[in-house]
């Protein structure tokens, strides 16, 4: 099937043939048509499978239907991230480039008011925004949202784990009951249906993210190792290879974001860093110098990496291992993207192994162990392929003689058969002969009593009259 089979509008078709794009992908084919019958859609599909020409194709094709009749934001997108809404923008811009009359404007945190108010002020097609910083423009009046018809949310799951409801939900009472609505996630979970349930009418549900099939251009590879210098090591050989075009890799927090990226620079690198705590223009100038391969490595952490679509990107490490196993699928999505080959590499420790099958059993198959000639782990768990024996403490016991055994030399027996009450007891006050850790008593009365030893738990004498 190819575009012109899906009742685009020719200037949209020669705008992705610009693109180089030539046939729509497999989400592409089974969303754009009911998209552009304008129905309700959850459709759940992979990272990196063509989600936002899904559904920016089809709202340009009802825009240019209609050629800015209205003076108000038509299409409102919603996204988890600043990154994610910046890369739908660029798409709309792409694939409209040929209807000159098209006004597309970004709301997002971490840009100016001033620039976001002006761009306000102006007629907008498509506003493609945050929930937090939309709500905030709302607030103050600056956003009218009564003449939207199409609605989308982006990346659902992961404006629900970010904890957007509220906000989502705050938005959504602000649009015309009457709109088409359409929700797009990597995953599809109890959550996500009930929202859905609440703000669409009769959803047809798309599922093309079968995760036990996914990603198969993309080779992934699981390399333990020992500690964190030994993890470095590793890395450092990895970015070093003469087939690695340009890297992400995963950490966990935005320190370690920073620290791994200064010790890479430190080493010849050329990396940069990518988190939460950048500003915006930080974030605009750090992803312009990946596109432009003025940056070969990038650090980043989860939520910073959502929406970077960028085609060189051929290697994905996972320095930390992700909190969910849904976010391991997201990581190595940032490579092989638009059809190409990538590669995923994941570095753990053997402690880590219980988060490495959560991940194997969330994809379905198991990740290929490799190891680096000349950068082996030394720590690794080995199968105890021996017999069960029982403990060797060194010595043997002769229950009948009451002796032990040390190296085939008999001790002297235990205990003879005197009574407890006639063993003598060692002096305290005597420092010519050792002193004993168990202290026995003489019998001095018929009552029984309680005998109280340091480092021992009191046990009760009784008399032999009881």
């Amino acid at each position: 099937m190819s575009f012109e089979n899906l009742g685009i509008n020719a200037n949209i078709l020669n705008a992705i043939k610009a693109t180089g794009f030539e046939s729509p992908t497999p989400v592409q084919q089974a969303t754009i048509p009911k998209a552009i019958l304008k129905q309700d859609l959850v459709v759940s599909a992979q990272t990196g499978s063509g989600k936002t020409a899904a559904f920016m194709l089809p709202i340009l094709q009802h825009l240019s239907e209609k050629k800015a009749q209205n003076t108000s934001i038509q299409v409102l997108v919603l996204t988890p991230t600043r990154e994610l809404a910046m890369q739908i923008t660029k798409a709309a811009s792409v694939y409209g480039s040929n209807l000159p009359w098209l006004r597309v404007a970004t709301i997002v945190g971490g840009m100016p008011y001033k620039a976001q108010i002006k761009a306000l002020s102006k007629r907008i097609d498509i506003l493609v925004a945050t929930p937090g910083r939309l709500i905030d423009q709302m607030q103050s009046g600056r956003v009218n949202l009564k003449n939207v018809h199409t609605l989308v949310l982006d990346e659902a799951d992961r404006m629900l784990d970010m904890g957007f409801i509220d906000d989502i939900q705050t938005i959504v009472a602000e649009l015309p009951q009457e709109k088409q609505t359409m929700l797009f996630s990597a995953t599809i979970d109890n959550s996500i249906m009930n929202l859905a349930k609440q703000m669409m009418n009769n959803p047809e549900r798309i599922s093309l993210n079968n995760n036990k099939q996914s990603h198969n251009n993309i080779e992934q590879k699981l390399i333990y190792v020992d500690d964190y210098k030994h993890k470095i090591k590793i890395l450092q050989h990895l970015l070093s290879k003469e087939n690695l075009d340009q890297a992400i890799v995963f950490t966990s927090t935005k320190r370690g974001a920073d620290d791994l990226s200064n010790h890479l620079s430190d080493n010849g690198f050329a990396v940069a860093a990518l988190h939460g705590d950048m500003n915006q223009r930080q974030r605009t100038k750090t992803l312009s110098q990946l596109q432009k391969k003025q940056l070969q490595i990038l650090i980043a952490t989860d939520v910073a990496a959502r929406g970077i679509d960028i085609q060189g990107i051929s290697h994905a490490i996972n320095f930390d291992l992700p909190m969910q196993a849904e976010d391991y699928v997201h990581r190595i999505g940032r490579t092989g993207r638009a059809g190409r080959n990538g590669e995923a590499l994941t570095l753990a420790t053997h402690a880590e192994k219980h988060k490495i099958r959560k991940i194997e059993n969330y994809i379905g198959k198991n990740i290929n162990i490799e190891v680096i000639v000349g950068l082996e782990p030394v720590n690794t768990f080995k199968k105890n392929t021996k017999e069960n024996k029982p403990r060797n403490y060194g010595y043997k016991f002769d229950s009948n003689k009451k002796t032990r055994t040390y190296n085939n030399k008999i001790a002297k027996p235990l205990f003879n058969d005197k009574s407890r009450e006639e063993r003598p007891s060692y002096s305290k006050n005597n420092d010519n002969k050792k002193r004993s850790s168990i202290n026995f008593i003489k019998k001095t009365s018929t009552s029984s009593k309680v005998i109280r030893n340091k480092g021992f738990a009191p046990y009760r004498e009784h008399s032999n009259n009881i």
